[in-house]
């Protein structure tokens, strides 16, 4: 079992990379269009800072919390909305973003051990919250990165995002409307480090299998699985990469493929 303090000192680590890759951008950058449609630089920025805010409420005021969500205007539209509401000027966006992320660590340091923090659709615990908001900063991050054509090195906090992509399996067949499937499945990830990350029994018949980062950037529906060197073996295993999906919520549409079985660009 991971430490609620390692994870949070891997959230801190993972948003200050993703602050420094912004904090210098000049005002126009911000406005850059990133691969999520419609969303800017600065929309994933503020949609962070929205989901830490919700977030937080989550871990201190439960109320507060549920009435956020009834008080939607239109639940569709709940994560756009929340992007919307909070965008804002560069200096005043970095500020609210960097108070919020610390507050809600804060937050989650501070809660009774064994606590339930309401979520959309679940409950997490303290440490499930702060993995999720791990792989939400290492994901949004993936976009500015993309917008602004910077290479970011794989790094072991993927083992975090890996772990949760795992977790979540059922929750990505049923978000799809598609059973649960009853057979487990292994995972094999390459990892950073040249080791190898397993999930799951050793003799499982369907398997996953390839770079950590690949498998990452599936689960956040970051990139197709035509374009990644991921590996299914099995009927489980291989209708999984099609659905996959670590985050909470409805279905992802995820992203098309950047090349056609031809090799030519989508």
């Amino acid at each position: 079992m991971v430490d609620l303090a390692d994870l949070l000192a891997d959230l801190a680590t993972e948003s200050e990379q993703l602050d420094a890759l912004v904090s210098s951008l000049a005002p126009a950058d911000w406005a850059r269009p990133t691969p999520a449609p419609g969303w800017t630089v600065g929309h994933q920025i503020a949609h962070l800072t929205w989901t830490d805010h919700v977030a937080l409420l989550a871990a201190t005021d439960a109320t507060a919390f549920f009435a956020s969500v009834t008080a939607a205007p239109d639940p569709a539209r709940l994560v756009d909305d929340g992007a919307e509401e909070f965008l804002a000027p560069p200096a005043e966006l970095l500020a609210r973003w960097r108070a919020g992320r610390t507050a809600l660590a804060d937050a989650l340091a501070a809660a009774p051990p064994g606590e339930k923090l309401p979520w959309y659709g679940t409950r997490m615990s303290p440490a499930s919250m702060a993995t999720a908001r791990i792989m939400e900063t290492w994901a949004h991050g993936a976009d500015v990165a993309d917008a602004l054509g910077v290479t970011r090195p794989a790094n072991a906090r993927l083992r975090h995002v890996a772990y949760l992509g795992f977790r979540t399996l059922g929750h990505s067949f049923a978000a799809h409307g598609r059973p649960v499937p009853t057979a487990p499945v292994r995972v094999e990830l390459a990892a950073p480090d040249g080791t190898t990350w397993s999930f799951g029994p050793a003799d499982a018949t369907d398997r996953v299998t390839g770079p950590a980062l690949d498998f990452c950037l599936l689960v956040t529906q970051r990139r197709h699985r035509a374009d990644l060197a991921l590996t299914a073996t099995g009927p489980v295993a291989d209708e999984w990469l099609d659905v996959a999906q670590a985050f909470a919520g409805p279905p992802g549409t995820g992203r098309p493929p950047a090349t056609t079985d031809s090799g030519v660009p989508a």
